[in-house]
């Protein structure tokens, strides 16, 4: 049985980046702290630190006890947090992290199943896909929406799926979409202003092969990370632009923007990625269930 106060202690030491300032922190003795690590080596029948300098280093193996202890602990800082929630039962948490490459709009109609639960607390995360897998598999997140599915390693322990594949249709403000604007579309993109997803994204890379198999050259005036943004600057006359039928709804909301055509054979994909705590998370499972109800 590992013991974990010694697993601490070597914890300490890394993150001190030497005894001396580990003993200082957890007030102990510099020689109970050694001892105590020395201990966890021989349990674990490997060689965790060496001397490096004035400090200490982490050997190969120390690495991978570090990288775990890490996890370990920063679990445990949030242990009381979760104990006193769930005992009050006054908020219910949903960590959510939004790939900076999909539709927010989207994302929120794959959310507003969950937005009436009594005393959520929602805390969405905006960022790069790795970053995001990083938060995920350290259990900082519940749920990771982006446009691709986890890459396979056995280390982050991910499980994903493919939740939403949903058509693109074009919107603009009123005064660029008329009658003829929809009758020519979309041979009309190459003449009015257009808004696109910056060219990270996986719906921009579809939409480009688009444009190539349909012989357009779009006179593209802004481009966005974020779709909710560009959908703003869209409404306030800016240009046209492409947005996931799942997130339709929420455009309509948008004073003078009117529809302008479809993209044939242009979907947005959106992948639910959890870690296996986040797999029974029941907010996260309500989420999955009403994505695979509309699929269906």
């Amino acid at each position: 049985m590992l013991n974990y106060r010694h697993l601490h202690y070597f914890w300490v030491v890394t993150k001190e980046g030497g005894f001396a300032r580990a003993a200082e922190r957890l007030d102990m003795a510099v020689q109970t702290i050694s001892a105590q690590v020395r201990e966890l080596e021989k349990a674990l029948g490997h060689q965790l630190l060496k001397p490096a300098g004035r400090g200490v280093a982490l050997t190969e193996a120390g690495q991978a006890a570090f990288a775990r202890a890490e996890e370990i602990f920063q679990l445990g800082q949030g242990l009381p947090d979760e104990v006193r929630h769930a005992a009050s039962g006054q908020v219910v948490r949903l960590a959510v992290g939004l790939s900076d490459g999909i539709s927010k709009l989207a994302a929120h109609a794959l959310l507003e199943p969950v937005l009436g639960t009594p005393n959520l607390r929602l805390v969405c995360h905006e960022g790069e896909f790795e970053q995001l897998l990083g938060e995920l598999a350290l259990h900082h997140l519940d749920l990771v929406l982006a446009g691709q599915a986890a890459p396979r390693n056995p280390n982050l322990r991910l499980a994903s799926e493919r939740i939403v594949e949903s058509p693109v249709d074009w919107y603009g403000p009123a005064r660029l979409v008329g009658k003829s604007e929809r009758d020519r579309f979309p041979q009309c993109l190459n003449d009015l202003p257009v808004l696109l997803p910056t060219g990270h994204s996986a719906l921009r890379q579809r939409l480009d092969h688009w444009f190539d198999t349909q012989g357009l050259r779009p006179h593209i005036v802004g481009e966005f990370e974020d779709s909710a943004l560009l959908a703003v600057f869209a409404a306030r006359g800016l240009g046209v632009f492409p947005v996931s039928r799942l997130g339709a709804d929420d455009v309509d909301l948008m004073r003078g923007v009117r529809a302008l055509g479809c993209s044939d054979g242009v979907k947005e994909e959106i992948h639910a990625i959890r870690s296996r705590r986040g797999q029974h998370h029941p907010l996260v499972l309500q989420v999955m269930a009403a994505a695979a109800r509309t699929a269906a």
